[in-house]
């Protein structure tokens, strides 16, 4: 199965999604043998969300874990009581 970042953008954007793919690849694709795409799949996001985004701090973010980042995002654009959430 190749694993490749098929958009285009700005050459930033384009760093960080070939950072990640680089990580995946070297990390979790070539350490693992899979059966069939959905093995593939399956592994894949569990190393995204067991590893990449709960463990690893990335320097787009200021070498935050994203999911601490994430979670510091909701609390500060949480709501405070008697207020109305702002409409999309």
């Amino acid at each position: 199965m190749r694993l490749s970042c098929g958009r285009t953008g700005s050459c930033h954007d384009n760093a960080v999604a070939e950072s990640f793919f680089a990580t995946l690849k070297n990390e979790m694709y070539y350490r693992g043998s899979f059966a069939t795409r959905a093995d593939t799949k399956h592994a894949v996001i569990r190393f995204i969300e067991a590893e990449y985004n709960r463990k690893r701090p990335h320097s787009t973010i200021g070498y935050q874990i994203p999911a601490k980042a994430m979670e510091a995002f909701f609390e500060r654009t949480r709501p405070t009581a008697g207020e109305l959430p702002m409409a999309a």
